[in-house]
């Protein structure tokens, strides 16, 4: 099965992705990853990713997804993939359409801002060992004390209420309209997102006609 998790930042498609990956026995494809590789193995397009890189600028589309394509040739992509990381625009969509990459299923988690606000505003890190923390959902035993090395916990400026309502802005103008995109070509599933992770991974493989 070959697929696509969209949804905006926060609403937990990287867990997603690493729960499906088992169950459904795929690797999951993430950019940032397969973008380093390429550089670091020194392939064509990997070296021409590393110009673009070396001089300070955005890899440009048609590079990232001939690395894409590159990497969906290999054995462990025969059975399908979860792509992660791309598409983000409609004009990715299509470049990728052109370039033969396919999909059987283009899963959106649906989410209220203001739930994301919470959940990414509630994050808490230890500035020592780096353990997660959630003021709500898995507070530490001592407010702002890590339970493991006794650190300061503190929120990273990507958690900050105000960073997160930035990205979600860039998310509803750039990312959800791919959901149009692939409504027109059937191939997309809307998942409500769950009150917990197993009752979000249950609604998507029932939406994708998977026992679970």
């Amino acid at each position: 099965m070959k697929l696509i998790l969209l949804g905006a930042p926060g609403a937990g498609k990287g867990t997603q992705a690493e729960i499906l990956k088992k169950k459904l026995e795929i690797p999951t494809i993430s950019t940032g990853n397969i973008l380093r590789a390429a550089v670091k193995n020194g392939t064509p397009t990997g070296l021409k990713a590393k110009e673009y890189m070396d001089a300070g600028k955005l890899v440009p589309d048609e590079v990232i997804i001939g690395i894409i394509n590159d990497r969906l040739q290999e054995p462990d992509c025969a059975n399908g993939y979860i792509l992660d990381g791309v598409p983000r625009t409609i004009a990715q969509a299509e470049a990728m359409e052109q370039a033969g990459i396919s999909f059987d299923a283009v899963v959106a988690i649906e989410i209220p801002d203001e739930k994301i606000v919470a959940r990414m505003g509630g994050r808490r890190v230890c500035e020592h060992c780096g353990a997660s923390y959630h003021i709500v959902n898995i507070p530490p035993k001592t407010e702002g004390v890590c339970d493991v090395c006794g650190g300061k916990l503190i929120q990273r400026k990507d958690d900050d209420p105000e960073t997160v309502r930035d990205r979600l802005e860039v998310y509803h103008r750039e990312t959800e309209p791919l959901k149009g995109f692939y409504e027109a070509r059937g191939i997309l599933k809307t998942v409500e997102d769950q009150s917990t992770v197993d009752g979000t991974t249950q609604a998507i493989l029932r939406a994708l006609g998977v026992d679970a």
